[in-house]
């Protein structure tokens, strides 16, 4: 197999500082360094300077600002630079635009010389990366780019970079690099571009860039070298290795990733969990989960499933003759999908256990004692449908409040009729959200991402203020507030309910019970629930 190497790319201020940072990039585990010397281009010897004392082989880039970059001087002195550099310094690689590249006939001539007789003119006795990078989304003629850069005998490394507009773009990075004829860079930016990045092992890439802080990234999207080796276990990545993900909006919060990849770590288990952000709404949900299951050189394994698509996954399962589990089918709605080696796939849902579980450790009794309370649940997505079948099944009395009163009503029509079907002795009713009564409910959850690190409202509680204002909400200890929210820790709902004296439980709980199921399901297990704890804490 071949090795994606780790570039670690550093816009250059000063020597001084690029100098320590690039001691940094080696200490941190990087391969190669891309000085950036779009800032500092008029001053020949710092660069040469950087290049000879590099600690590691680097790139030599001069970025125009058409293409990303800061330089905004003269474009003959910008190639006059790298061609400069490639005779005196040489850099294991430079980095030139195939735009620029078309453009000059001077550099194509030196280069073409410099090829033909290598004993006798070395302008550029650096490997030539031709690159070409799109910000505002797939160029249209990407693919007659790569063959471009493909059929020039200067060009020893293709580099392609564009701004993804979904997680679909990234499949075509992944096409571009196993339909190589050279070494290769296909990289998506932006945040939907993470996963070719982290994948570049897999499909053979040369390299992939990372920031040696999140302050530095060079691009959008880039992940720092910490992140790509222990985060997401990028030297443990090859053709076979299974992927996972968090599909969801926004996602970029989650802590599953970090979860699920340390505990794959402690099993020794082949795999990456990635975040995978999918826009809020079906079609969008389908279509990328269709063309993540087609791409069978992918190994596209399973996704924890999050807001607004657990109805969505339930759907999808259903229409392609998927299994679904009891949990998912008695909530109406699934949090995990699984992908059978055969193609086969199932839907199921882990919340439905993990809420139960988590409840009745923070009441210190048997979940069987949970069918004797009343419990106010706030939301009618998927969560909350996972918290109304799992107190339904166990008998107990529900209300189920939201907003929109004839959501709630609509949700607890089908959870009645559900229960008289299955048998259970739950009583389901709907209210309106200012109807929100501690003293006659003995469990609250908020099964809305109001309060969440990048959701709605993140100041707010999920009922109206001036309710709780009025001392509508007479609270005690006897009454357990539940937020399903887990960044933050401290929801500003836990904090007004504990400063009210009701018992609070966050989401954390919630969180790694429901990912546990997920990883059982994944891997066969390996882990007890404790040791899945204990792996996934640090990495959180």
């Amino acid at each position: 197999m071949l090795m994606t190497f780790i570039c670690v790319s550093i816009f250059v201020e000063d020597v001084v500082t690029a100098a320590a940072d690039g001691e940094a990039a080696r200490a941190a585990g990087a391969d190669l360094i891309e000085w950036r010397v779009d800032s500092v281009a008029d001053d020949i010897a710092l660069v040469e300077r950087l290049v000879r004392d590099s600690p590691l082989p680097c790139i030599v880039t001069c970025r125009g600002r058409e293409e990303g970059g800061e330089y905004g001087g003269d474009e003959p002195q910008r190639l006059a630079l790298l061609e400069h550099v490639g005779l005196h310094a040489r850099p294991r690689f430079l980095d030139v635009e195939l735009a620029a590249f078309a453009r000059s006939a001077n550099l194509r001539q030196k280069v073409k010389l410099a090829i033909r007789h290598p004993e006798q003119l070395r302008e550029l006795d650096s490997t030539l990366i031709l690159s070409s990078h799109d910000f505002t989304g797939r160029p249209i003629d990407l693919l007659r780019r790569v063959e471009r850069m493909a059929g020039e005998p200067a060009c020893g490394v293709i580099k392609v970079a564009w701004m993804a507009r979904s997680v679909r773009d990234n499949l075509e990075a992944f096409e571009i690099l196993r339909a190589r004829h050279k070494p290769t860079i296909a990289l998506c930016m932006g945040p939907m571009g993470l996963m070719s990045r982290v994948l570049a092992p897999k499909f053979g890439a040369l390299l992939t860039f990372a920031s040696l802080r999140p302050a530095g990234a060079t691009a959008p999207g880039q992940p720092t070298v910490e992140e790509l080796v222990n985060g997401y276990r990028f030297r443990r990545i090859g053709p076979d290795t299974r992927v996972f993900g968090v599909i969801g909006w926004p996602v970029e919060h989650s802590r599953s990733p970090a979860i699920h990849n340390a505990a794959f770590e402690r099993i020794d288990f082949d795999g990456v969990y990635l975040p995978l952000p999918v826009a809020p709404d079906e079609i969008a949900f389908r279509t990328t989960l269709e063309a993540l299951l087609a791409d069978s050189a992918l190994t596209f394994r399973g996704a924890s499933v999050t807001i607004p698509h657990k109805t969505h996954l339930l759907e999808f399962v259903r229409k392609r003759g998927g299994r679904i589990d009891e949990a998912a089918q008695a909530a109406g709605a699934a949090n995990t999908l699984v992908v059978g080696d055969d193609g086969h796939i199932e839907a199921c849902n882990t919340d439905v256990r993990g809420i139960i579980a988590s409840v009745a450790e923070a009441l210190d009794c048997h979940e069987g004692r949970l069918g004797d309370r009343r419990v106010a649940v706030i939301g009618a997505g998927g969560m909350a449908r996972a918290a109304v079948a799992g107190f339904a099944r166990l008998g107990a009395t529900i209300v189920i409040h939201h907003r929109d009163v004839n959501k709630a009503r609509r949700l607890a029509e089908e959870f009645h009729s559900r229960a008289g079907a299955s048998g259970w002795r739950s009583k389901i009713v709907a209210a309106h959200l200012e109807k929100v009564c501690a003293s006659c409910c003995d469990i609250i959850i908020n099964a809305t991402p109001v309060g969440m690190v990048g959701g709605p409202d993140p100041q707010g509680l999920p009922f109206p203020m001036d309710n709780a204002a009025k001392g509508n909400l007479r609270w005690s200890r006897q009454t357990l507030v539940v937020d399903t929210v887990y960044a933050p820790s401290q929801t500003p709902l836990l904090r007004f309910a504990a400063a009210h004296g009701a018992a609070t439980l966050g989401g954390e709980g919630l969180l790694l019970r429901q990912a546990f199921g997920q990883f059982e399901q994944w891997t066969g297990g390996g882990l007890t629930f404790d040791d899945f704890t204990r792996a996934a804490r640090p990495a959180g």
